[in-house]
C-alpha cells in the first residue's frame, strides 16, 4: 500500500478545519428562519417556483441582512394567525413578519420589535362599483371575510346591521366571490386589501373605499425574553426607514394609489 506524502497529509488536514469549525463568519451563521405569510398578495406571498414576494418579506430580507445574514441563508416559513407564538416558543423560526398586529394579549407570549407599519381596517369592492363609499353603505350588502375574523362582526354590529356576512376561509376565496359577484365587498386591514388589487392580473378590477375602522400597527415578534434580537430588529427597522428602503418597498408592494401613512416610530424595546 502506497504510504501518502507529509505534504498531503497536512493539505488534508488543512482543509478539513477549513471546511469544518474554523469556517467563514457566513458559514458559521447557518440559516435564518422567519415566519410569513404565504398566501397574501403585496405582504407574503410564496409564488410559482418557490419565489417569495410581498412587503413583509422584504422587510425580514433587509432585517436579515442587518443580522449578517446573505438571502440564500434566510428561509421563509409559513405560518399562520393561529400557530405564530406556538413557532416562536418552540424555537421553529426567529421572528415573525406576517401581517402580525401588536396588540397587548399577544404580548403576554412574545416580543415585538417596531412598529414597522401601520394599517387600518378597508372595504374592497368592485371598481364599477359607485354604491358602497363607506361601511354604512353596507346595510342590505353582501359582506365577505375570513371565518373567525372580527372584521365583518365589526362593521356588522356598529355600522352595518342590515349586512348579510359571508365567511370564507381565505382571503383568496373572499376575492373570488367579490369577482363572481357572489358579494359585494370584502373586509379586512387595508394593507392586505390593496396587495391582493395590485396583484398581477387583478389590475383595475378592485379598489379600496378608503376608510379607517380600525389601526393595526405591525410589529415583528420574537421569542418572549429575546431583548438581543429585539433590540437589533429595531436597530434594522431605523436604518431601512432612513435609508429610504422602506418607502421603496411599500410602493413596489402596494401599487401607487395605495395611500399610505408615514412609517411610524419605534415604540417596542425601548
Amino acid at each position: 500500500m502506497k504510504v501518502p506524502q507529509a505534504g498531503a497529509v497536512a493539505a488534508v488536514i488543512v482543509l478539513a478545519l477549513t471546511t469544518s469549525g474554523c469556517g467563514s463568519d457566513d458559514e458559521a451563521k447557518g440559516t435564518l428562519s422567519v415566519g410569513i405569510k404565504f398566501d397574501q398578495p403585496g405582504i407574503g406571498l410564496r409564488e410559482t417556483g418557490g419565489i417569495f414576494s410581498g412587503f413583509d418579506v422584504d422587510v425580514a430580507k433587509y432585517v436579515g441582512k442587518e443580522l449578517g445574514y446573505k438571502p440564500d441563508q434566510i428561509e421563509f416559513k409559513q405560518v399562520y394567525s393561529n400557530d405564530r407564538e406556538l413557532l416562536l416558543q418552540y424555537n421553529e423560526v426567529q421572528f415573525v413578519a406576517a401581517s402580525y398586529s401588536i396588540n397587548e394579549k399577544r404580548k403576554e407570549k412574545v416580543d415585538f420589535a417596531g412598529p414597522y407599519f401601520v394599517a387600518h381596517q378597508d372595504l374592497l369592492v368592485r371598481s364599477s362599483d359607485n354604491t358602497i363609499a363607506k361601511a354604512e353603505d353596507l346595510n342590505n350588502k353582501r359582506l365577505c371575510s375570513v371565518t373567525g375574523s372580527t372584521s365583518a362582526e365589526n362593521i356588522k354590529k356598529g355600522l352595518a346591521p342590515k349586512a348579510s356576512v359571508l365567511e370564507l376561509p381565505g382571503y383568496s376565496e373572499c376575492l373570488v366571490a367579490l369577482e363572481d359577484n357572489l358579494v359585494d365587498a370584502m373586509t379586512t386591514d387595508n394593507s392586505i386589501l390593496a396587495g391582493y388589487a395590485a396583484h398581477k392580473g387583478n389590475e383595475g378590477k378592485f379598489k379600496l373605499t378608503g376608510q379607517s375602522m380600525s389601526t393595526e400597527n405591525y410589529g415583528i415578534g420574537v421569542k418572549k425574553g429575546n431583548k438581543e434580537l429585539q433590540t437589533k430588529i429595531n436597530a434594522a427597522l431605523k436604518k431601512m426607514v432612513a435609508d429610504g428602503s422602506w418607502e421603496a418597498a411599500v410602493k413596489k408592494n402596494f401599487g401607487a394609489d395605495y395611500k399610505y401613512e408615514p412609517a411610524p416610530a419605534i415604540t417596542t424595546g425601548s
